[in-house]
């Protein structure tokens, strides 16, 4: 892991969903960019909460495990979301963890220099507050989902959610580097279930492998189908 300190203003911008970075970067609040290479730790379940991170380039898996080791993925992230913000609220130490799943860039910002800036900023703070209120209703959606679908229901909703089935602020369709084994702990089945459903799914055309996993709309049906 390489991570060097950045004045403010030095970081590049780029076109994330929720767009931060100007703001972090007008507001000069001081960071430090951490690289992460694939499988790497950006923090692990149970360690100290301090900061927050912004995930700017790359991708992230969040996970949470059993006492006897088994694992659960709560979200898959992708840049422009923010992760670790549990230690805003008083959260004192990590309820999950944190793993690169492509090499990624992170933005690290000590809990108090985010809860100047979300004081001083309005609107990064208004935008702040959308993003939280969205992820905790993505996350409602989840356990109602694992509660009352299918596993091939689960799986084709989860499949298009990666896709960013419906987001019209970025390119979505295709799936780079998600393996079947996080799809299973992602939906909560196992990794030959997601395979037999996988090939069902190609079959009908709904997805096809073509420089990365292809989802088609139509696998929405799936999903609605009573």
């Amino acid at each position: 892991m390489n991570h060097t300190k950045k004045k403010p203003g030095t970081v590049p911008k780029t076109q994330v969903v929720f767009n931060a970075q100007a703001f972090l970067d007008s507001a000069g609040v001081e960071r430090t960019i951490k690289q992460f290479q694939k499988g790497e730790v950006a923090y692990a379940q149970g360690v100290a909460a301090k900061n927050v991170m912004y995930l700017q380039k790359g991708g992230i898996k969040l996970s949470v495990f059993s006492a006897a080791g088994k694992e659960g993925v709560v979200a898959i992230l992708e840049p422009g979301h923010f992760f670790g913000e549990g230690c805003l609220a008083g959260q004192t130490v990590r309820m999950a963890t944190a793993v690169a799943i492509i090499p990624s860039t992170v933005l690290v910002i000590e809990k108090r220099e985010m809860l100047k800036v979300l004081h001083e900023q309005h609107d990064l703070s208004d935008r702040f507050i959308t993003f939280m209120l969205a992820r905790n209703i993505r996350i409602e959606e989840d356990l109602v989902d694992q509660l009352f679908n299918s596993s091939e229901k689960r799986l084709a909703r989860t499949l298009l959610l990666l896709a960013r089935y419906g987001k019209e602020d970025q390119p979505h369709g295709v799936l780079h580097q998600i393996s079947q084994e996080t799809l299973a702990e992602m939906i909560g089945t196992t990794r030959s279930r997601v395979n037999f459903f996988m090939n069902k799914f190609r079959k009908l055309g709904f997805i096809k492998y073509n420089g990365g996993l292809q989802i088609n709309t139509s696998l929405l049906s799936v999903v609605l189908h009573d």
